[in-house]
C-alpha cells in the first residue's frame, strides 16, 4: 500500500511538472482566448484559462479555454474524426480550422514543444514508466502475500475483484473504440460535451422525483438518458461526480457512458447517459414476469455482486474507494437480457477511502425511500460519521429487494402477486412515521409464505433475508457474505442439476 501512495505522488507531481512546462508566463497565468460555445462559459465571445482551444468534432466547432490539469487529456485525443488544436498565446484560437483531411485519419494538433521541453517530458516519461513497473512489481507482492495470510487465517471481508470483461453486445463496439478496459469513467472528456447534441431522443420510459428516463440513439445504437430536473441538480452533480472519479465497471453496476449539459426550450437540462436495458426496472420487471427458483438465485446473485462491487474499496493504480448506495430498492435496479441485474441510480452515495481516511456523504438534502430506511435511518440513531453504518442501511434494504424476487418465484406451482415490501402494514405512500411505528415500535418484518420453506434454493435465501433484517446493524450479513453463501448455493444447484440429468 505504501509503494502504491508513493508511486501516485510520483505520477500527479511528473503530470503538474509538465503542465508547469506549458503554463503561460504572464502574472496572472491566463490568457484571453476567443470563445464560441453554447455551454454559457463565454463572455463578449471570450473567455480566459491557461490554454485557448478550437475543437471540430463530427462537423461541430467550439472554441474557449480550460484549465491546464486537462491539458493531457484534451489536446491528445485519439478520438475518431476529431481536431484538436491548442495553443497559449493571445486570442491564437481565433482563426483556426481544421485541416483538409479531416475526414479522412484523425487527427490532433497539440501545441509544439521546443527541443529542451521534448527532452524534458521524454525523460520523464521514462522516469514515470520505471518507477510504475517497480511500484507495480512491488504492489503484487504485497497483493500475493497479502492474500496467503488470508487464506492461512481463514474467510474475511476482503475480496479482488475481477476486472470487467466489459463484452455487453450492445456497447462492444462503442467502448472497445472509446474506452480503457475496466475504466468506469465513459467517454473522453471532450466527447462528453457533445453528447447531447449527438443524441435522438425517441421515447419516454420512465417518470420519477428524479425527472424523466428517456431511450435515445446514439451511433446507431439504443442508449438511456436520464434527464434530472431542476429540483434535483444535487443528484445529477453526484453521480457525475462518482462515475467520473472512480472505477465502476462491473457487470451489475448500469454502464455509465457521459454527462452532459444541455439547453432546451430556453431552460438547462442536466443529462447522464447510460447503457439501455429494454426489460426495464426490476420494479416493473416483476410485475409482470414470474422466475423459477434457479432463475429467482441468479438475479439475487447479481444483486449481490453489484453491491459487493459498491462496498468494496480497491487500492491500486486505479483507485476505487467504497460505496455506499443508500438507495436500494427494485426501482433502481436494472434487468439485462441474460436475466441478471445491475444496480443503478448513484445519486444519495457517500463515500469512503480507509487508505486516505476520508468520508464523503455529499451535501443531497434527497432522503432515500421511507419503504426501504433501516430501523436506526427511522428512529434516527445511525451514526452518521461511520461508513459502516451505510453499509448496514444498504443491507437491510437488500434483503427486502430479495423478498419482493421470491413473492413472483414459483415453488410447487404457487406464486404470489407482486406487492411492495410492507404492502400490508402501510398505506401506498408511507409517511416517515407511519414506516418508524412499523419497523421501530413494533418491529415487524416483511411474512414470508410457506412454500419458500419447502424448497431448498428459496429456504437458504429466506434465511439470508432474516440475516439482513436484524435490528442491531451490526448483527446483519456483509454483501461479501451474502454472495458467498448465494455463489455457493449456485453451484450447488449447479452441480444437482448435471447429477440429475447424468442420472437420466
Amino acid at each position: 500500500m505504501e509503494s502504491s501512495s508513493l508511486l501516485t505522488v510520483v505520477l500527479v507531481g511528473a503530470f503538474l511538472w509538465i503542465s508547469a512546462i506549458h503554463a503561460d508566463s504572464k502574472d496572472d497565468g491566463k490568457v484571453l482566448c476567443t470563445c464560441e460555445n453554447d455551454k454559457g462559459t463565454c463572455v463578449n465571445g471570450t473567455c480566459k484559462g491557461d490554454i485557448c482551444f478550437y475543437s471540430w468534432v463530427r462537423g461541430h466547432e467550439e472554441r474557449g479555454c480550460f484549465s491546464k490539469v486537462y491539458y493531457m487529456e484534451q489536446c491528445f485525443s485519439k478520438v475518431d474524426r476529431l481536431f484538436m488544436h491548442c495553443c497559449k498565446e493571445y486570442l491564437c484560437n481565433t482563426f483556426t480550422t481544421p485541416p483538409p483531411n479531416i475526414n479522412g485519419d484523425p487527427t490532433t494538433t497539440p501545441p509544439e514543444l521546443s527541443r529542451p521541453e521534448l527532452w524534458i517530458t521524454l525523460s520523464l516519461l521514462l522516469l514515470i514508466t520505471t518507477a510504475s513497473m517497480c511500484g507495480l512489481v512491488l504492489f503484487l507482492r504485497f497483493r500475493r502475500a497479502h492474500g496467503l495470510r488470508n487464506d492461512v487465517h481463514g474467510d474475511r471481508d476482503v475480496t479482488m475483484l475481477k476486472v470487467p470483461d466489459g463484452d455487453d453486445p450492445t456497447y462492444g463496439d462503442i467502448f472497445d473504440e472509446f474506452c480503457t478496459s475496466g475504466s468506469g469513467t465513459g467517454l473522453p472528456y471532450l466527447v462528453q460535451r457533445t453528447m447531447a447534441r449527438q443524441i435522438s431522443l425517441v421515447q419516454c420510459v420512465g417518470k420519477g422525483r428524479y425527472g424523466e428516463v428517456w431511450r435515445g440513439t446514439w451511433m446507431g445504437e439504443s442508449v438511456a438518458v436520464k434527464i434530472f430536473s431542476s429540483r434535483d441538480e444535487q443528484s445529477w452533480f453526484r453521480e457525475t461526480e462518482i462515475y467520473n472519479t472512480v472505477q465502476l465497471r462491473h457487470d451489475n453496476i448500469l454502464g455509465f457512458i457521459a454527462s452532459d449539459m444541455t439547453s432546451k426550450n430556453s431552460s438547462t437540462q442536466l443529462w447522464l447517459v447510460t447503457h439501455f436495458h429494454e426489460l426495464g426496472s426490476l420494479y416493473d420487471f416483476l410485475q409482470y414476469s414470474s422466475l423459477e427458483p434457479e432463475s429467482c438465485l441468479r438475479m439475487c446473485l447479481s444483486v449481490a455482486c453489484g453491491l459487493v462491487h459498491l462496498h468494496t474499496e480497491i487500492v491500486s493504480s486505479q483507485e476505487k474507494p467504497a460505496i455506499a448506495h443508500r438507495d436500494l430498492k427494485s426501482r433502481n435496479i436494472l434487468v439485462k437480457r441474460n436475466g441478471q441485474c445491475c444496480i443503478a441510480d448513484l445519486g444519495l452515495a457517500v463515500i469512503h477511502s480507509q487508505s486516505h481516511d476520508y468520508l464523503d456523504v455529499g451535501n443531497n438534502p434527497r432522503v432515500g425511500t421511507k419503504r426501504y430506511m433501516a430501523p436506526e435511518v427511522l428512529d434516527e440513531t445511525i451514526r452518521m460519521d461511520v461508513f459502516e453504518s451505510y453499509k448496514q442501511t444498504d443491507i437491510w434494504a437488500l434483503g427486502l429487494v430479495f423478498w419482493e424476487i421470491s413473492r413472483r418465484t414459483i415453488v410447487n406451482g404457487i406464486v404470489e402477486e407482486y406487492c411492495p415490501p410492507f404492502f400490508d402494514m402501510v398505506p401506498l405512500d408511507p409517511s416517515f412515521e407511519e414506516m418508524k411505528k412499523v419497523v421501530c415500535v413494533d418491529q415487524h418484518k416483511p411474512s414470508l409464505h410457506n412454500r419458500l420453506h419447502s424448497h431448498p434454493i428459496l429456504s437458504a435465501i429466506a434465511k439470508i433475508m432474516k440475516e439482513c433484517w436484524y435490528q442491531s446493524p451490526p448483527a446483519r450479513l456483509t454483501a461479501l457474505r451474502v454472495r458467498k453463501t448465494l455463489s455457493k448455493l449456485d453451484h450447488d444447484s449447479d452441480f444437482s442439476t448435471e447429477k440429475l440429468k447424468s442420472d437420466i
